[in-house]
């Protein structure tokens, strides 16, 4: 301010200045001028020479106040620019410390300023920002450093709504984005971490839920009501079965509404005298009128106040006590009824102080414990009632418990006056508001009896009937154990699940008798493997292991070592069976701190396995439980996009093979199915099928592709052949002969019209039964095509066994023509295969001219793929059916 105040004052010594300049000036030069011994030049000529000296004086005056007008406009600037500085530096700052990030840009989206909680928020630098750099540009680098997900277009369109933009970052934050157009065309981005937010937010909405839960299933009837106009705003299941009706029903009404006028006036007063009472609670017995039927019910009313002490709502709670008016009395008090509840509960009960291990509370139950009554036991401590070595036991229980602030589950021995009896602990922390261990509650049930019975029944719950092996159940309890024994250390150890590869073949082949005998086998293997740790029969042909030691290392050589001991040859009642294993391994405490979380992880581990390929060993990775969730989000939008028509078709040329294109004759197309998602877009029929096949949607999926298909060819004018894929799964479940039956007929389609393209697996399932199918499917007058020929194992036996119309090349073959002499010496003898065999021959994936050329020269009865057209709906391909439509083609001409 002192500086301030002498910038401004500084304007009168600069004037003060500039009159004493002046005056000094005036005075002597007045005084020489009018000196007697003053003569004037000559040169002069008539002019006075006063005038002239007063002239000058006059400019030097002049000129002496524009130079002092000058200073003081300079001073002026400088003291401006050094408060605009001063401003800048504290709007600078005062931005640069907020809680969340701030992004300005002008009205051509160039970044005016950006705080440094943004940059730290998003793990940028200022050496990341360059000058002239625009809101676009931001966005994209952010998404380069992987912390955007969404489109430019998404981001501004959410982020100005009134909710904002909720952007998940991949270290787990959350920040919510609001955007702000300016008047001036500029705009303002704000960025705030509301990851505690969120997670205070599902933890209220969880805790809301389980009240809600705990509320419904109390056999009293509970219900809650405004305080202001006595409309109901909940009510429990006991409520809706006692008066008959469902609660939103009666939520939003009240009494008067839902009840009839005696049982209305007896519920208002009830309220009423509730709202009244000093204490908030009122209890009363009153009659009331259900369906006609009158009865007597008690109940309590509380009114519920906010943390300001003000009434909120009114809570009540009933039963109907017409039956057992008697028990009322014992209803005196919430505090006598909570105590009446302790002490009945079957098991003891101990409330215990934290700060000095004092009991506070012990039921009637707990008095067989404590060898005294429970008054007796009142402020003294375990040390006092138990003897040295059972109070240090408990002691040390006790602290591990308070420690954990959780809760924990025991068995020990206690002395009674029965003698040493088994009972099971559970240990409870309460904190204070302060979050800080305040009580610990501990109940003791007497489990002798139940242990002993238990005890012989242990191994028949627990052991897998088979293999005598520890069952699920068993190999959760080991984990279990393993983990709280490696809690606080630095020990690890790993969870293998095992699939064995080839037992529905030995049981399909052998039977069930003699693939029971090799799961024992295979068990015996996984023990000796194993050298004394845990092994389970976790299900049908999945196993599970423990191993511990340093990780990964002795996981994988476990897994190395079972992949290899399963792979030896079996020697099972004379016959030689052979069988294979696929493992997934997960790590504690690496991969989840609970053997559910490991034991799910390493399923998870085995499921990218089985995905690669069969006999592989996977380390679980953290992102294949999201590929999990992905593949079975896929899975529910694949079935609703079924239901809701989401799916269409696509149609691919086949032609006859030309030496061109323009002598390639369109003779059919392949109809294939396209799924738009309303979400995800466009998904890829690779992504999808695989799922339909595992799930079985390719059952009713391939009735709706087969339907459509035949509907659609029936009505082009031209009579084109459509080829449809038939999946291994529509042979195995269902009437397939029965459906393209009654489809031919309900479309209208001749039956020589329609190709059904089928792979090996449908021969591989059930061979007999699948031939079967075919030979009936051919009757029909439908012609039959092996797609993918080539790519399987048994091609060559199926095409003898049955008298296929086509034979497909898979696209593998054509794709290599022109780079390695075997694909074309194979390609060649698929083609004089198939003719000998009186065979067409159509080679999938032509792409360039020389295909053609080679497959044509080559005497290739048919070609499909891009070079002739793309799958695209039939609509694009007009008038190669016949259609006087527009003919829109996708065709490459080389």
């Amino acid at each position: 301010m002192a500086e301030k105040n002498w910038h401004v004052g500084s304007t009168l010594p600069i004037a003060v200045q500039a009159v004493v300049c002046l005056a000094s000036a005036v005075a002597p030069a007045r005084a020489f001028a009018l000196s007697d011994s003053f003569a004037p030049p000559s040169y002069l000529g008539k002019l006075d020479p006063n005038m002239v000296w007063e002239a000058l004086i006059g400019g030097i005056v002049v000129c002496a106040f524009l130079a002092a007008i000058a200073l003081w406009i300079h001073s002026s600037l400088r003291r401006t620019k050094r408060l605009q500085l001063r401003r800048n530096a504290f709007v600078s700052s005062a931005m640069n410390n907020l809680n969340q990030g701030v992004v300005m840009t002008d009205a051509q989206r160039r970044i005016m300023f950006c705080n440094d909680r943004y940059l730290d928020i998003y793990g940028l630098t200022r050496s990341d920002l360059w000058t002239g750099m625009t809101g676009y540009d931001i966005l994209e680098l952010r998404r380069q450093r992987g912390v955007l997900a969404v489109s430019d277009d998404d981001f501004y369109e959410k982020a100005a709504s009134p909710n904002g933009l909720i952007t998940e970052l991949p270290d787990g934050r959350a920040i919510l984005v609001k955007y702000f157009v300016l008047p001036n065309g500029g705009s303002v981005a704000t960025h705030l971490d509301v990851s505690d937010q969120r997670k205070l937010s599902r933890q209220l909405a969880s805790t809301k839920q389980f009240l809600e839960t705990v509320l419904d299933h109390v056999p009293a009837c509970v219900a809650a009501k405004n305080i202001e106009d006595g409309r109901y705003i909940f009510a429990n299941s006991a409520y809706e079965r006692f008066w008959g009706f469902s609660r939103d029903h009666a939520v939003g009404k009240n009494a008067r509404e839902l009840f009839a006028p005696i049982s209305a006036a007896s519920i208002e007063a009830a309220d009423k005298a509730a709202l009244k009472s000093p204490d908030g609670q009122f209890r009363n017995e009153f009659e009331v009128d259900r369906a006609g039927e009158r009865r007597m019910v008690a109940s309590i009313r509380i009114v519920v106040r906010d943390e300001s002490n003000k009434p909120e709502f009114l809570m009540l709670v009933f039963e109907d006590i017409t039956d057992r008016r008697s028990l009322s009395q014992e209803l005196e008090s919430t505090k006598k009824f909570l105590e009446l509840v302790v002490d009945n509960i079957p098991v003891a009960l101990i409330v215990e102080q934290v700060k000095d291990g004092r009991y506070l509370l012990a039921n009637r139950s707990a008095e067989t414990i404590l060898n005294r009554r429970r008054e007796e036991a009142t402020g003294l401590t375990a040390s006092d009632i138990f003897n040295p070595k059972e109070a240090k036991l408990i002691i040390a229980r006790d602290e591990a418990a308070i420690k954990k602030r959780g809760m924990i589950t025991e068995e020990h021995p206690i002395s009674t006056k029965d003698g040493l009896r088994l009972f099971l602990t559970r240990r409870a922390t309460v904190l204070s508001d302060a979050g800080e261990p305040q009580y610990l509650i501990k109940t003791h049930e007497d489990v002798t009896d139940r242990r002993q019975t238990e005890s012989r029944m242990a191994h028949m719950a627990y052991h897998d009937g088979l293999t005598d092996l520890p069952n699920r159940a068993a190999f959760l309890q080991a984990l279990t154990q393993m983990i709280e024994a490696c809690e606080g250390t630095s020990e690890e150890f790993a969870v293998l699940c095992v699939d064995l590869d080839g037992l529905k073949e030995v049981n399909d082949v052998f039977g069930h008798a003699l693939g029971d005998k090799l799961l024992i086998e295979v068990a015996q293997r996984l023990q000796d493997s194993a050298r004394g740790g845990v092994v389970a029969r976790l299900s049908g042909d999945e196993f599970g292991l423990i191993i511990d030691g340093k990780q990964p290392e002795a996981g994988l050589a476990l897994a190395q070592q079972i992949g290899e001991a399963v792979a030896q040859e079996f020697q099972i009642d004379g016959r030689a069976v052979r069988a294979g294993a696929t493992t997934g391994m997960s790590i504690f405490p690496h991969n989840g701190a609970d053997g559910a979380a490991l034991l799910a992880n390493a399923g998870a581990a085995l499921f990218r396995a089985k995905q690669k390929s069969r006999g592989t060993i996977s380390l679980y990775q953290p992102e294949m439980d999201q590929q999990i969730r992905d593949r079975r989000v896929l899975h529910q939008d694949l079935s609703m996009a079924i239901k809701n028509g989401e799916l269409a078709l696509a149609f691919q040329p086949q032609g006859v093979a030309g030496h061109s294109v323009v002598e390639s004759e369109i003779i059919g197309f392949e109809a294939l199915a396209r799924w738009q998602h309303p979400v995800r877009g466009q998904v890829s029929p690779a992504e999808f099928i695989p799922i339909a096949e595992e799930s079985g949607l390719i059952v009713e999926m391939g009735e709706w592709i087969l339907r459509e298909a035949c509907r659609e060819a029936a009505s082009w004018p031209k009579p084109l052949q459509v080829a449809v894929n038939l999946s291994p799964a529509q042979f195995m479940h269902g009437d397939v002969v029965g459906l393209v039956h009654s489809i031919l007929i309900e479309t209208g389609l001749a039956p020589g019209r329609l190709e059904l393209e089928i792979t090996e697996g449908v021969l591989i399932e059930d061979f007999d039964r699948g031939l079967a199918l075919l030979r009936r499917l051919k009757a029909l007058g439908v012609r039959i095509s092996m797609d993918d020929f080539g790519s399987g194992y048994s091609s060559l036996s199926y095409l003898q066994a049955f008298p296929f119309d086509k034979i497909k090349i898979d696209r593998a073959f054509i794709i290599n023509l022109g780079r390695n002499p075997q694909s074309a010496a194979i390609v060649r003898a698929v083609i004089d295969l198939g003719h000998g065999l009186e065979m067409s021959i159509i080679a999938e994936g032509v792409e360039t001219l020389d295909q053609l050329a080679f497959l044509a020269k080559e005497g290739c009865d048919g070609v499909q793929g891009y070079l002739l057209g793309k799958p695209l709906p039939i609509g694009k391909y007009a008038g190669l059916v016949g259609r006087a439509e527009t003919m829109e083609l996708a065709l490459k001409t080389g």
